[in-house]
């Protein structure tokens, strides 16, 4: 299966309803919700340690705001990336949000989340 040749629909029919978990699973500080479509590569790098004190310090990982804008698509080897505009509900500005996905096993699965 390759992920780049879907269309950017195909590929955002599959990307908005797993970035809108990780808003609310982020806010939640639910870790186990929030890495459930992670890939095993992903999980390797995201121990549930640092995921605690992440969403325990951040003040940019809860109240993230469903409100998001599609910025466009990156298709690179055997990954899309995908961004977006994030907002929050309490901290003014914009930031960029990243989904990276890609196979693993027949089954799409997240490679890379982050918002900065």
């Amino acid at each position: 299966m390759d992920i780049l040749k879907k269309t950017d629909a195909e590929i955002l029919a599959i990307a908005n309803p797993m970035w809108d978990d990780l808003v609310k699973y982020s806010n939640n500080s639910n870790y186990g919700a929030f890495t459930r479509n992670f890939s095993q590569k992903m999980l390797r790098g995201a121990n549930e340690i640092e995921m605690g004190k992440q969403f325990a310090q951040s003040k940019l990982t809860k109240n993230l705001s469903k409100e998001r804008d599609f910025l466009g698509i990156i298709r690179r080897g055997e990954y899309v990336t995908i961004l977006f505009r994030q907002r929050h509900k309490k901290i003014p500005g914009e930031w960029l949000g990243r989904l990276v996905l890609g196979y693993e096993d027949e089954t799409i699965k997240i490679f890379g989340a982050t918002i900065f």
